[in-house]
């Protein structure tokens, strides 16, 4: 197990509109995630080649977020990031990130990855799992979350909406984005895991253009697959429930080029009492 803290204070990249940026945390959480995996090896740096001998990265497959309150952070508010990791497979990988403001919980990221390497290079399409033989540290129990997040992925994924909190099928709109190499994609040339937030976000605010942003009370992300650059992608919201409480929507992300979904995103958000 690694544990590590992190000491933040709230500024203009930490903080959105509606309070801490998710987007921003998602980012810093999967930045740790990756830091932990060097320190849990005993590496300096994280530097993974597979058995083959090619360049290797941890591909996020699912992550959970919990969030109590982010419209309560304020600029300058100080705030620490908890991080726990373990080794739960040969590849695989399992943190949390506990967000705490002063006394208080603010939020929880859970977040499994899987060690992978593109068939051929700078092909998104050719991502399959990587092998390493030699990779250090001792594999621990699945942990209960890290198996929950396993099932849920799969039963969305096979569009099993008993899975889906009640939420009944609804014909939406589809929105359709273009990834920008610029914006969307990481330094590994993959379509950036918290990309995927973004675009649901957007295509949330295109069907609804909300007079009060809602804040986001929880997100499951469930990854399938990646984008190259220019390849097109589409967000579909298959199901949606409002209430006296907030909006809940599970939407499907596929591939513009061969119309494969490469993730699920479910979204439950609280209306915003200002």
């Amino acid at each position: 197990m690694q544990n590590t803290t992190g000491r933040y204070r709230a500024g203009m990249p930490q903080l959105s509109f509606t309070g801490l940026s998710e987007n921003w945390l998602l980012k810093e959480c999967g930045h740790r995630h990756w830091e932990a995996l060097a320190a849990h090896t005993g590496r300096a740096t994280p530097d993974f080649s597979d058995d083959n001998g090619g360049r290797s990265y941890a591909a996020f497959t699912a992550i959970r977020l919990r969030a109590h309150g982010f419209d309560a952070v304020r600029e300058n508010d100080d705030f620490e990031i908890h991080t726990a990791l373990c080794r739960t497979g040969p590849v695989r990988h399992f943190s949390t990130h506990r967000i705490v403001r002063g006394d208080a919980s603010i939020a929880e990221v859970s977040m499994s990855s899987t060690f992978v390497t593109r068939g051929e290079a700078r092909n998104n399409r050719s991502v399959a799992r990587a092998t390493l033989a030699a990779l250090a540290g001792a594999v621990s129990p699945t942990p209960d979350e890290a198996l929950a997040m396993t099932q849920t992925g799969k039963r969305l994924r096979a569009g099993d909406w008993a899975s889906c909190e009640g939420l009944a099928p609804g014909v939406h709109e589809v929105a359709q984005f273009l990834p920008c190499p610029n914006n969307d994609f990481n330094g590994a040339d993959f379509l950036y895991f918290a990309s995927f937030q973004s675009f649901v976000d957007r295509a949330e605010w295109q069907r609804h253009r909300f007079a009060e942003p809602p804040v986001i009370a929880s997100r499951s992300l469930h990854f399938y697959g990646n984008v190259n650059v220019g390849d097109a992608l589409s967000v579909q919201v298959v199901g949606e429930r409002e209430s006296g409480q907030g909006i809940t929507h599970w939407s499907e992300v596929r591939r513009g080029s061969d119309n494969l979904k490469i993730a699920d995103v479910v979204t439950e958000k609280h209306w915003r009492q200002r």
